[in-house]
């Protein structure tokens, strides 16, 4: 069961942001749907840069970032100017492509509504390589030292699971309860339980290790093949409909 979030908490939090945002989306542990009572707020978005800041001769950072430690629950918030987050929705990027289609939102725009209508035309064959190369790197931390977490196993067998079903389905789907619900497989659901259950740092025994490096490459070959298969196409498309959404944005904050 999914457990509520304090929108008092990041209303206070969202309130100290700098610029005005286009939309902020929760991910992390509770996108992916195996959030714990400690699991901080990843909170992913993009911002847009008054004009009379950017013309200055040191613009801001295109970034935002700022962690809260001692809030009662951690926070954790990442913005990227429209510009930046733009550029990176057509090459790829499948880190804000999660962000635009999270349906965590808790901060939104009628600009926004505009951006997730567009979708469709960011998703490419190519979103493969942000996937496989984002389980691999979660994969030599699991095996890192051979003791592999609970968490960190959970983490490489989410994005493997959602890479294979946006290459199935064209669909951006997070959630590792609603993805396990077309794999059914049994040991995602007893990690999930584990990690809910505040166990998210412990080890499994050693002998586990081997035979997850085994699932490990057989969802990294399903992915390989649902890309070879995929209807995809192999660029980016809407290039035109986000400039114009770019320059409305400067516009509407100069």
């Amino acid at each position: 069961m999914s457990i509520a979030l304090q929108h008092d908490l990041i209303d206070s939090f969202l309130s100290k942001h700098p610029y005005p945002l286009l939309f902020v989306t929760m991910s992390g542990a509770h996108l992916y749907g195996f959030e714990s009572d400690n699991s901080d707020y990843d909170l992913r978005g993009a911002h847009v840069t008054p004009v009379k800041q950017l013309v200055k001769l040191a613009p801001p950072s295109e970034t935002y970032e700022v962690m809260d430690r001692e809030a009662p629950v951690e926070m954790d918030i990442v913005t990227h100017d429209v510009h930046k987050f733009f550029t990176l929705l057509l090459k790829n990027n499948g880190y804000v492509l999660e962000q635009v289609c999270s349906p965590l939102t808790v901060r939104t725009s009628p600009e926004f509504d505009e951006l997730r209508a567009m979708v469709p035309k960011f998703i490419t064959r190519h979103h493969r390589h942000h996937f496989l190369n984002f389980g691999r790197n979660q994969w030599e931390t699991v095996v890192k030292g051979g003791k592999p977490t609970v968490k960190g196993l959970l983490y490489t067998y989410r994005v493997l699971l959602a890479g294979i079903h946006l290459m199935r389905t064209h669909q951006v789907e997070s959630n590792l309860r609603k993805l396990n619900e077309q794999f059914k497989l049994s040991h995602i659901d007893e990690l999930i339980a584990m990690k809910m259950s505040g166990k998210e740092k412990d080890l499994l025994a050693g002998h586990d290790l081997d035979w997850h490096a085994v699932e490990y490459q057989r969802l990294c070959a399903m992915l390989d093949e649902a890309r070879d298969k995929s209807t995809l196409p192999d660029e980016a498309s809407g290039r035109a409909e986000l400039d114009d959404l770019l320059v409305r944005l400067r516009m509407k904050h100069l």
